[in-house]
């Protein structure tokens, strides 16, 4: 009697233990999966207990009424646990009533068979003692092994989700799932012992006193980890809704080049409706040979649709398995029809603007040149000079678009030092009186070859703006390997602080405005280059330009690494 009075004390415990956490997942409704747990841990108190009146039942038909009657929290189990698996994880549309109705059908019909004690469940039962107490042993019937195969594979369904859950790299998530599944696992594994045979007192299944670390895990699982709290729920709608609502047309291809997914946007364009083309090859929805994904990428060409007649971007994006194996594709189509209409819109402004600028500041000149007399000299100056400045903005306007261009492009590598020389060179052309002094140690980095225009931008405003007869200009450079900083240091009076006040805000005021336009040059190009452009003084006087940008390669891997700045 008093290894029974311990047992049924376990037991009671047991019921306690998953009542407590029965009752924190019930205060959680409506939260994804509470109401599936509550029917899990439910369905484990009512098999503890009634385990209890089987233990004290001192008749066979005492016991054997206890043990069918227990065949309802039997079947509970197994089908709460993967309705929770299924809802907490964000799986919820497989928890509708005809997929739960079908659920149900085997669980029903056992408890069925087992109220009313069929054979088809239980062969024979019969009364034997164990240390003494007096136990219930039973032969199974053939439905036995149906119900327990079914809650096995409906175990082991409801598991599959939670065991993705471990990898993931939120750390309650992880802890969730671990706790979830040990909760799980000690009753299956003492269930399958008992199955087998290798549990010393033939009559006792020692499953409901495993619930007792079922519940213990549970209740870690609600308390510690936050189950309810935090939840991956909205994960995998959250992204199924990014696919569906993404403006970019998108479908998936297998690793044999058919459809196996598509969005609204992507049928559109290619004028279909998504459950049309699902299972079909990819080159009857887009004829286009060369649009079939190679090596993961497709022909970097503009695709225009036959349905819209509009253009759209197409990129290839591999999906791998955990080998790197290629098991599909995720094309995208990304409509790029207003910024071609934009870019030729740009380029008609652009050839007017550039062509009327050259010929109306050439035509001011010469009338300026015909009018001038020796009292209207200086004044002939000024409208000649501020000619030249309209050509200059036009200059740097035209620059500042290839920058553009050729940043929406591939940015190719040039040599650093190459494109210093070539400003420098195109600088002395026009400056012959000045001084440009350039440290030697250029040779050897290669960055974007779009800051050519630049670097001559920076040494030129070095020049152009110093009233001294003789200006100078020095250039100087130094690299850590990652990145290479250019600095062009001036003798003359400096940038002004409005300007660098609207530079380092990144755009102008009706108020506060700069006098041009190639310090803007300078930013955007540098930025486009991945890189950064400061100011600061130089002393005595004058001002120091920084240019940090990446270096793409280097041509000499040996080559001395000294500090170009002194």
């Amino acid at each position: 009697m008093f290894s029974l009075t311990i047992l049924s004390g376990i037991l009671l415990a047991t019921v306690a233990i998953g009542a407590s956490a029965a009752l924190l997942a019930w205060r959680e409704r409506p939260e994804p999966g509470a109401v599936p747990l509550v029917v899990m841990l439910a369905g484990q108190c009512f098999w503890s207990a009634l385990l209890v009146f089987d233990l004290e039942a001192s008749t066979l038909s005492g016991k054997v009424f206890w043990a069918n009657l227990r065949w309802i929290g039997v079947v509970a189990i197994p089908v709460g646990w993967l309705l929770f698996s299924l809802e907490y994880t964000g799986r919820d549309r497989y928890v509708q009533p005809r997929y739960i109705a079908l659920l149900l059908i085997i669980p029903l019909i056992t408890v069925v068979l087992a109220l009313t004690d069929s054979a088809l469940l239980h062969t024979e039962s019969n009364l034997i003692r164990e240390d003494g107490i007096l136990l219930l042993s039973r032969t199974p019937g053939p439905w036995f092994w149906v119900i327990t195969s079914y809650t096995y594979l409906l175990g082991l369904l409801g598991a599959v989700p939670l065991l993705r859950l471990i990898r993931n790299d939120s750390l309650p998530f992880r802890g969730q799932s671990m706790a979830l599944l040990v909760g799980i696992l000690a009753p299956w594994v003492s269930n399958i012992l008992f199955l087998m045979g290798a549990i010393p007192v033939p009559g006792l299944d020692p499953t409901p006193v495993a619930f007792s670390i079922s519940g213990v895990a549970c209740l870690g699982a609600l308390t510690r980890f936050q189950l309810f709290g935090t939840s991956p729920s909205p994960n995998p709608r959250a992204r199924r809704l990014l696919f569906e609502r993404m403006p970019d047309g998108a479908l998936v291809i297998d690793a044999h080049d058919y459809v196996v997914d598509i969005n609204e946007t992507g049928a559109t364009i290619l004028g279909t409706v998504p459950g049309s083309v699902l299972g079909s090859p990819f080159q009857e929805i887009v004829p286009d040979d060369s649009m079939t994904p190679t090596d993961g990428t497709v022909p970097e060409r503009p695709f225009r649709s036959l349905h819209d007649d509009r253009l759209y971007d197409v990129t290839a994006t591999r999906i791998t398995d955990i080998h790197d194996r290629t098991i599909g594709h995720v094309i995208t189509f990304h409509d790029i029809s207003e910024h071609v209409r934009q870019q030729q819109r740009h380029e008609v402004l652009n050839r007017v603007f550039r062509h009327n600028i050259r010929t109306e500041t050439n035509v001011i000149s010469s009338y300026a040149e015909l009018l001038a007399d020796r009292e209207n000299r200086g004044v002939a100056d000024e409208i000649t000079a501020s000619a030249r400045r309209i050509e200059e903005l036009a200059s740097n306007s035209r620059e500042i678009i290839e920058v553009f261009e050729q940043g929406r492009e591939s940015i190719e590598a040039a040599p650093l030092e190459s494109l210093i020389d070539d400003g420098i060179e195109t600088v002395r052309e026009e400056y012959p009186a000045a001084r440009i002094e350039c440290e030697p140690n250029l040779g050897g980095v290669s960055v974007a070859s779009l800051l050519g225009p630049v670097f001559e931008n920076l040494i030129e405003n070095g020049i152009e703006h110093n009233p001294d007869s003789n200006p100078s200009v020095r250039i100087g450079a130094e690299t850590d390997g990652d990145l290479v900083r250019v600095r062009i240091a001036d003798d003359g009076p400096g940038i002004d602080d409005y300007e660098r006040d609207a530079l380092e805000r990144g755009t102008e005021t009706p108020l506060e405005h700069g006098s041009g336009l190639g310090l803007w040059l300078a930013k955007w190009g540098a930025e486009i280059a991945g890189g950064t452009i400061s100011f600061g003084t130089n002393e005595p006087t004058g001002s120091v330009v920084t240019v940090e940008v990446p270096v793409l390669s280097f041509a000499d891997e040996s080559r001395d690494e000294s500090d170009g700045w002194s």
